[in-house]
């Protein structure tokens, strides 16, 4: 009798655990998957759009470039193929906002992986020579599998900065007299798409940053799992 007794509360302990598996499972289903905006001209503050794109809806990317790391190297399109990265624009010089954000955007390098990247644009390129993003990388302790500091042609980031990552207001030309000083930080996708925007001076819009990751790193799990 005992033993007939033992069975049935097994049976019932089974079936119970069973029931809770698939309430779960069913639960996780019916819930909306998280998901990111893409970005697109249209759906920014128009200040920091340039005219000719203010209209566009749909298949916003980021331009090519080729720019100088901090270790001498060529650094293009190419090298972020296939990544999620997030990048900024600062001076090496700058007393006020960078330092922040330069710290910043170490804490977020210490709990990134390799599949993350992340690419800081010099925007006073002519002061911001090879060495000198050398010297500030070895004192902000950057880590060069993952963290490019580039500098180069300020008319090419310039125009990056305006046109592609829509990142600080279009006056200006890249010329020797233009300046831009902007705290956002820029998520981009695998597809060189923007899927969010955030001030690195922040630390609820970092942690904002790192949800978002998250969820923009999922997104590619789901879509490799189908």
């Amino acid at each position: 009798m005992r033993s007939f007794f033992g069975t049935y509360k097994l049976f019932f302990i089974t079936l119970f655990c069973i029931s809770v598996v698939i309430i779960y499972l069913f639960y996780n289903a019916l819930q909306p998957k998280q998901s990111l905006a893409i970005y697109q001209p249209s759906m920014v503050n128009p200040e920091l759009v340039d005219s000719t794109l203010q209209y566009i809806k749909k298949y916003h990317t980021i331009a090519d470039f080729s720019l100088t790391n901090q270790n001498g190297k060529t650094i293009t399109q190419d090298n972020y193929e296939g990544k999620i990265y997030i990048a900024d624009f600062f001076f090496t010089t700058c007393p006020t906002i960078c330092p922040v954000m330069t710290k910043n955007m170490a804490s977020i390098q210490n709990r990134l992986g390799n599949d993350v990247l992340l690419l800081s644009h010099s925007v006073t390129p002519e002061i911001d020579s090879v060495a000198q993003l050398k010297k500030y990388a070895v004192e902000k302790g950057v880590d060069d599998n993952i963290w490019n500091l580039v500098t180069g042609d300020k008319k090419q980031i310039y125009a990056l900065a305006r046109k592609s990552y829509l990142a600080v207001k279009t006056d200006g030309d890249g010329g020797p007299y233009d300046m831009i000083h902007t705290e956002n930080f820029i998520l981009v996708d695998k597809e060189r798409r923007i899927r969010g925007f955030y001030d690195g001076t922040k630390q609820e819009e970092i942690a904002k940053l790192m949800d978002d990751l998250a969820i923009l790193k999922a997104s590619y799990t789901t879509d490799d799992s189908k």
